[in-house]
């Protein structure tokens, strides 16, 4: 009885879930899935994307008027956050295919903490512009010939950096039960794409700030004349 109960365990593993065929097929499908969600998400911001570009090109002083208000530092600081981030993610995936437990755990841990250090710097960074009082909305404030056009320049700043930073909580919360599941010794050398899969997700949400970065911050610091 208990050799059956073996040969059954190795024909169908605790991991496998009973729709897969075998532990490939679950792979594939898991990977096909993440695939198809950061193409809806591709869209997502393509959309916001492609309206604050048209917005931006009928408004060109307004919106560079308005990104000399941002902070540089803090936003080129929050990019090289997660540049690191990205490349401890990447550490991850790899201990986790060689199914190196303690450096799949340090890793995972080291991209949550970047995760963490990217938010607060951005929480920091809302409260600043609370401050000036350059939050969309009847109290906006926004001294120059272009207010109209600098209030319409931070809806989109803060609708873009909002659901990015949505993204980075999600991120931040998965990250930590995998961390909990790596600790426990789920995933191996066999069963480790699941940390490929969140890192699918990690690296987009990178790659989303590695755009908004340049479009919110960096484009018209030249001067306003």
């Amino acid at each position: 009885m208990s050799e059956h109960t073996a040969v059954a365990a190795v024909e169908h593993p605790a991991v496998l879930q009973h729709q897969f065929d075998d532990l490939e097929q679950q792979m594939d499908a898991s990977t096909l899935g993440m695939w198809v969600f950061l193409l809806t998400e591709i869209m997502f911001f393509g959309g916001l994307f492609a309206a604050y570009t048209v917005y931006r090109a009928a408004y060109p002083e307004g919106f560079a008027a308005g990104s000399l208000r941002l902070d540089l530092m803090l936003g080129g600081l929050n990019t090289v956050v997660l540049i690191a981030s990205s490349l401890t993610m990447a550490l991850a995936v790899r201990a986790a295919q060689l199914g190196k437990r303690q450096d799949l755990v340090a890793f995972l841990s080291a991209t949550l903490g970047l995760g963490l250090v990217f938010l607060v710097v951005k929480v920091f960074e809302y409260h600043h512009k609370y401050v000036e009082r350059l939050i969309p909305g009847p109290n906006f404030f926004f001294d120059g010939p272009h207010a109209a056009q600098a209030h319409m320049m931070f809806c989109f700043y803060f609708a873009m950096t909002g659901m990015h930073a949505l993204h980075m909580v999600v991120g931040v919360g998965l990250l930590t039960y995998f961390i909990a599941k790596a600790r426990s010794g789920r995933y191996t050398a066999q069963y480790y794409w699941p940390v490929e899969v969140m890192g699918l997700y990690w690296h987009f949400v990178d790659i989303v700030w590695i755009f908004l970065f340049p479009l919110l911050y960096l484009i018209g610091h030249r001067g306003v004349h």
